[in-house]
């Protein structure tokens, strides 16, 4: 059972279906402890955002997650899940609880869907505000419409800054990627280990590679091999074979034929242009 250590407030609103969206539920819970509930079903969306403390997420449609504080959860209607800390655990909360057409809407449009139902948004302090600024205290008539149109205003906004912080921590992860494909050109390399040398698993570590740097890893690191061969033709008299052999391909017909692939030439035309430049 969650027990609550510190004062909390809590607005709850109820009425007729609303035309175009309202908020009906909205609270603060501060160091809350205890064990986490089963999985339920509500009736409405639900945001609920991590202010300090560990959590943990799971639904019906298989994530499972911790929740640490700036993560933000998205409830759908209908979906089974459970959150909250975990036996000698604590974490504080900001939640909403909002219905309405506007909403569907955006579900419809995909731009929150129940697949992804975590996102990151940090500082907290900024977050909180923001999400404290959506409900009228004390409402106004007519006040739900404004606050379900402060309410998509910020959500726009959480998510547009939980996706540029996701993308800058994926091109930092590619950077890494990136000196490691590039080092030690000599030898084979796993790339399904360096993908867990990265923390994340080879097929995830593939797309995102692909995504950001516009061709997938192992062509990326058969492009790295042939620059440097470019270079050892250019500052030495190295055989192919000699360059095979440091580079690591399995001998020199193995580097002509990927030497070919990547640049459309054989080394023997490659070294020709280079006689011509230099003459």
């Amino acid at each position: 059972m969650t027990t609550l250590e510190t004062p909390t407030y809590i607005r709850f609103s109820f009425g007729a279906p609303p035309i175009f969206g309202r908020i009906t539920q909205v609270g603060l819970l501060r160091d809350s402890r205890g064990h986490m509930h089963s999985l339920r079903v509500i009736d409405s969306y639900a945001l609920v955002y991590s202010l300090d403390g560990i959590a943990h997420y799971q639904d019906e449609a298989g994530t499972v997650r911790d929740i640490q504080p700036g993560d933000m959860i998205l409830v759908f209607p209908n979906i089974r899940h459970k959150y909250g800390p975990g036996p000698d655990e604590h974490w504080s909360e900001f939640y909403l609880v909002f219905d309405g057409p506007v909403f569907d809407l955006w579900q419809q449009q995909k731009l929150i869907e129940p697949a992804q139902p975590i996102f990151h948004c940090e500082p907290v302090d900024y977050w909180l505000k923001r999400l404290e600024s959506v409900p009228s205290a004390p409402r106004q008539p007519g006040g739900e419409i404004s606050e379900a149109c402060r309410l998509q205003e910020v959500l726009a906004e959480m998510l547009d800054a939980s996706r540029l912080q996701d993308e800058d921590t994926d091109r930092q992860l590619i950077a890494r990627a990136c000196a490691l494909l590039e080092s030690d050109l000599s030898r084979e390399l796993d790339l399904p280990k360096l993908a867990q040398q990265l923390g994340i698993s080879y097929a995830s570590f593939r797309k995102q590679f692909t995504r950001i740097m516009g061709v997938p890893p192992a062509r990326y690191r058969t492009a790295k091999l042939i620059e440097r061969a470019c270079e050892l033709m250019q500052r030495s008299d190295f055989l192919d074979k000699q360059i095979a052999e440091q580079l690591g391909f399995s001998d020199e017909f193995h580097f002509s034929r990927r030497f070919k692939a990547v640049t459309g030439m054989s080394p023997r035309a490659f070294r020709r242009t280079l006689s011509r430049s230099r003459g």
